[in-house]
């Protein structure tokens, strides 16, 4: 009997499955301080602007003031969100932050933007995917929504603060990487009105996972005097990745969320990629035999802000009238790992 009683009393959760996602309202924040790249022309003594302008599309960047940190990052882009959702922070249910630039190892970045926030009522947790985590953390919220009824509305953060980790010295990294950070509300609406979540893909490529990251502060390279003469606790590139990656696996993950949908691709209003590279971003639309204006980017504008690009992106593109009800939007992400993870919505 006693497995009945256990069932019967969480029976109503099953109603849940009658609601689905809905993306309610976005917002994005970048730092004040912007760093176009004669900056980096002078700081490394030689002509590097050049290569970021034709190559990645990367003109301008935004970092931190050293007073700001990603919790200040993810903090104003949440109450652009609320403002815009028409929603207080009493009213969140859920607070994901998915970020590789934490607050603090521990606790929780998103612990500290729910006190901030004022939000009492909502459960929180941090989610690592480096890049790819705004369209996990996506992924993860929806599921939370379809899967019981007490989730109602939660929030979605993707921040970012590279530029706390960059050798400055190094021209690999210290010319791409910025800080920002973009978030957005979603909420539980009925299954039946087309809108919504509507597909995802989840997929790593674990071999690669030493190639690239921030590998001292943890428990297998503790800091100690050695790892930061050697600026081991910095971001490294420690390889570089075949040219053809991410666009094989970013058209790849675009298929599928078609055929898992049921949305054509001709059908997809826009196209939220990784910002790191203009020309993967292209080359994907190329196999995907779609123009590139349904690619939006802004690292032309912001850099590379990690899991805060695609947010970002979408930020702007909401902003300037890209993006409307009714529209189909795909968010496919790639980051250090290898992780990738894709995410359709019908606005």
């Amino acid at each position: 009997m006693w497995p009945l009683k256990i069932t019967a009393r969480f029976l109503p959760f099953h109603f849940s499955f009658m609601q689905n996602a809905q993306i309610l309202s976005v917002g994005a924040y970048a730092p004040d301080l912007v760093l176009d790249n004669q900056y980096f022309n002078d700081l490394l003594g030689e002509d590097v602007g050049t290569w970021l302008s034709e190559n990645v599309h990367i003109h301008r960047r935004h970092w931190c003031s050293e007073e700001e940190s990603t919790a200040d990052l993810a903090e104003k882009a949440a109450l652009k969100a609320l403002e815009r959702a028409g929603l207080q922070a009493s009213d969140l249910d859920l607070i994901i932050v998915a970020t590789d630039t934490p607050e603090f190892v521990s606790p929780s970045t998103a612990a500290v933007l729910q006190h901030r926030l004022g939000a009492s009522r909502a459960g929180t947790f941090d989610l690592n995917t480096a890049c790819a985590g705004f369209v996990t953390a996506l992924d993860t919220a929806s599921k939370f929504i379809q899967a019981d009824a007490q989730y109602q509305r939660v929030l979605v953060v993707g921040a970012y603060a590279m530029s706390k980790y960059l050798n400055k010295t190094d021209k690999k990294t210290v010319t791409l990487f910025a800080d920002g950070a973009g978030a957005v509300v979603l909420g539980a609406a009925p299954k039946e009105d087309g809108k919504g979540f509507l597909a995802s893909r989840l997929l790593t490529r674990g071999e690669f996972n030493e190639w690239m990251g921030i590998y001292a502060g943890g428990t297998r390279y503790p800091i100690n005097a050695q790892v930061l003469q050697n600026k081991e606790h910095q971001l490294q590139f420690v390889r570089k990745f075949p040219k053809e990656l991410n666009p094989e696996i970013w058209s790849a993950m675009a298929l599928e969320l078609s055929a898992r949908s049921g949305i054509d691709l001709s059908e997809v209003t826009q196209f939220f990629i990784t910002q790191i590279n203009i020309n993967a971003i292209w080359e994907t639309l190329d196999r995907l035999n779609l123009p590139h204006e349904k690619g939006h980017t802004i690292m032309q504008e912001y850099g590379y802000t990690g899991s805060a690009c695609i947010p970002m992106a979408f930020n702007d593109a909401w902003e300037k009238g890209m993006v409307k009800p009714g529209d189909v939007v795909f968010f496919i992400g790639s980051g250090g790992g290898l992780a990738f993870a894709a995410a359709a919505f019908r606005l």
